[in-house]
């Protein structure tokens, strides 16, 4: 299987953590592939132009890093990553949830004030975005006794979603915020999977 996708995007990073936690990451061939929003890369193999990208044996490209995470724990891992029907999966993927909705607003918020022309830039849809991104932190700052020594979806997308933070928005300071949370990644962030996919500044 051929997983194309960019270092720099946390979205792919979300299938590498995980691909690396279940032990298959050495099954994939990756394909590293820059794109932005306004020049998508003509290479991506799926109709929104977007990675991760996840091109099967039999030709089939799936999209989207939820898709995919959830294709690649059931087809080679052990289904760690999504917990069986019953409240851990609902709580995996509520936190699956909050941590790609932090990612879609950072993301647009970096849109709009590095690749928008500054003359264009609108300050009432960067404070909504900054809005978001808050109440998620506060969200997972409130769960953040809970999370454990957990490892699965919930858990990667809260720490690919900080890590992002961290790479794109170094002033942020969200650990003084947020302080159960910072601890929680200051651990997590120390596995093996995401010291391997920290992206290159």
């Amino acid at each position: 299987m051929r997983l194309t996708g960019s270092e720099t995007s946390p979205y792919v990073r979300k299938v590498r953590v995980q691909a690396m936690e279940g032990g298959y990451w050495e099954q994939l061939d990756f394909n590293e592939l820059g794109t932005t929003p306004i020049d998508p890369n003509a290479g991506i193999a799926n109709p929104l132009k977007k990675v991760p990208a996840l091109e099967l044996g039999d030709g089939m490209v799936l999209f989207d890093s939820r898709v995919i995470c959830e294709y690649l724990d059931g087809a080679l891992g052990d289904g760690a990553s999504f917990p069986a029907p019953g409240p851990a999966r609902w709580t995996a993927l509520r936190r699956q949830a909050l941590g790609d909705g932090l990612l879609d607003a950072a993301l647009l918020l970096r849109y709009e004030t590095s690749l928008r022309p500054a003359e264009l830039c609108w300050n009432d849809w960067c404070d909504g975005q900054t809005v978001k991104i808050d109440g998620a932190l506060a969200d997972m700052e409130a769960q953040a006794a809970d999370f454990g020594d957990t490892v699965d979806i919930g858990t990667i997308t809260t720490a690919c979603a900080l890590g992002y933070l961290d790479f794109r928005y170094k002033d942020k300071g969200w650990r003084e915020t947020y302080p159960a949370l910072g601890a929680w990644y200051a651990e997590f962030s120390q596995r093996p999977s995401m010291t391997a996919t920290v992206p290159p500044e």
